[in-house]
């Protein structure tokens, strides 16, 4: 699975890659794959002028600058020239943007699951007041967005996108069954996930429930399952609509 960011900022994204559990997906295996590769193209790069210029100012005037759309165009040539020696068929372009539809498990398992997107896909990075809409229109096939805001780019975005997908690839967590139980999952009916304890028994004042501590698997199933509910009711009812 490749991911292909087109970015300003390459460096924003190098922490990422390089710590926490999931730099296992970013990390070269023993046959010389990744279980998610990713790579980056710079639309500096492919700049007209001494000053690499990829922004201006926008017909009709306003405040800020805007991406220009033929150094973006000429990223997403390069990449899908390189693309064709390495990969069949064609990728989703996709512009994380305010406008686009929400970041949700289901989008996230959509692109985690090699069978439905084989290839992954594009990701690009906007900056400064937007892109023009023309390279849009052009070459753009899906929009995402984090939530109800705007970020001063689309790299924290493509980095929640990314740390979500590889999440899910098989071998990325110590235990495979760690992201079933996680809030929204469909093995746990999209609801959002229950409370969790460790040791101390007691800290500060506060107990653990009985229930977790009474080794009947039975009755820590029934409730777990009833703490989902409760949770889910309490803070987000539209996910039992």
């Amino acid at each position: 699975m490749r991911f292909d960011i087109i970015t300003l900022f390459p460096e924003m994204f190098a922490p990422f890659l390089q710590s926490g559990i999931n730099r296992r997906a970013f990390e070269v295996q023993a046959d010389g794959s990744k279980l998610v590769d990713v790579r980056f193209t710079n639309p500096r790069d492919f700049a007209d002028g001494n000053y690499r210029r990829v922004d201006d100012r926008p017909f009709g005037g306003g405040p800020g600058m805007l991406m220009m759309a033929e150094p973006l165009m000429r990223s997403i040539e390069a990449v899908r020239a390189e693309r064709n020696q390495t990969h069949a068929g064609t990728v989703p372009v996709v512009l994380f943007s305010p406008i686009g539809e929400k970041l949700n498990h289901a989008l996230v398992a959509q692109f985690a699951d090699a069978k439905q997107t084989h290839s992954g896909a594009i990701l690009v990075c906007g900056r400064y007041e937007g892109i023009d809409q023309r390279f849009i229109d052009t070459c753009i096939t899906q929009q995402i967005s984090l939530g109800d805001f705007v970020l001063s780019g689309g790299e924290i975005a493509a980095i929640a996108f990314l740390d979500a997908v590889a999440r899910l690839q098989p071998g990325v967590l110590g235990d495979a069954q760690s992201h079933v139980q996680d809030s929204f999952n469909p093995a746990l009916g999209g609801l959002l996930d229950c409370p969790h304890y460790t040791r101390p028994e007691v800290w500060r004042g506060h107990q653990v429930p009985d229930v977790l501590l009474s080794g009947n698997h039975a009755l820590i199933d029934a409730w777990r399952t009833l703490e989902r509910h409760k949770l889910t009711q309490q803070l987000r009812p539209d996910l039992l609509l």
